[in-house]
């Protein structure tokens, strides 16, 4: 297995017959199917809160489109905290700020990465206000440009209650998939996160429940329609009925909790 320097790797690229390169697979078939008359040409991915894993779920999906025939383009639209161009392994000295700011052509700045039809544009140097870069109408703009050069474009967003930018962004991008964590985001914060970016309009494919451990020493990768996340805020939804499933399965292994990557 190869990974970066700082230990993060792609599991659909590096290990593409693995359980949970399936399940990215899964997720890709799914997203193809959720609209067949108006498929998204921009897909925004953002999560609750920082560390759940929305930056792994955007480069993962990213290859396995790619796997398939898909021409896409990576934009890592998390200003504060980026972390796309590590797991893609492309230096982050020029990028979306650049160009918004006029220092770099998108040219310059769009860069190819080791999976073939993949490129990404790194988030560039980290600015003073992501905010306002980010609401500006030259983003909007680069949007429209970058449409033209692949077939699909995933921005990997900042958490959506931590600061207003994926709010910002989600109003000019198609859809918007929510990343959740099993056992690390809270029911409630989620929930937040679904109101906050339906009141701003946002087109909410779904969820995508990261780190759903069936057991099997490894992690899974769960998609549901948007429609089932009205079950956030019942008693006994969806969400406590995998926690407990995965309680119940440690318990019955007599195995510790494994740790987040």
């Amino acid at each position: 297995m190869k990974a970066s320097a700082n230990g993060q790797f792609i599991i659909t690229w590096e290990e593409p017959k693995s359980v949970a390169a399936e399940a990215y697979r899964i997720l890709r078939t799914n997203l193809q199917f959720v609209s067949p008359d108006e498929r998204p040409r921009t897909i925004l991915v953002t999560s609750p809160g920082p560390g759940d894993g929305k930056s792994t779920i955007t480069a993962n999906l990213a290859t396995s489109l790619a796997q398939a025939g898909v021409q896409v383009i990576a934009v890592n639209g998390d200003l504060r905290r980026p972390s796309l161009h590590n797991l893609f392994r492309v230096r982050n000295s020029v990028g979306l700020t650049s160009v918004l700011v006029g220092q770099a052509t998108l040219d310059a700045a769009l860069q190819q990465t080791m999976v073939p039809r993949v490129r990404v544009l790194p988030s560039g140097p980290i600015p003073p206000n992501p905010s306002e870069l980010l609401g500006s109408r030259r983003m909007q703009a680069v949007l429209n440009e970058l449409r033209e050069l692949a077939d699909l474009l995933l921005i990997d967003a900042p958490p959506v209650l931590a600061v207003t930018d994926a709010g910002l962004l989600a109003r000019i991008v198609d859809a918007c998939l929510l990343v959740i964590s099993i056992g690390q985001t809270p029911r409630e914060l989620a929930v937040s996160a679904k109101e906050q970016l339906e009141q701003v309009g946002a087109r909410l494919l779904g969820v995508v429940a990261n780190r759903v451990d069936r057991g099997t020493g490894g992690y899974y990768y769960y998609y549901y329609h948007e429609s089932m996340l009205d079950g956030l805020a019942r008693s006994q939804s969806w969400w406590q009925r995998l926690l407990q499933r995965r309680r119940t399965r440690r318990h019955s292994a007599g195995r510790p909790a494994a740790a987040d990557d």
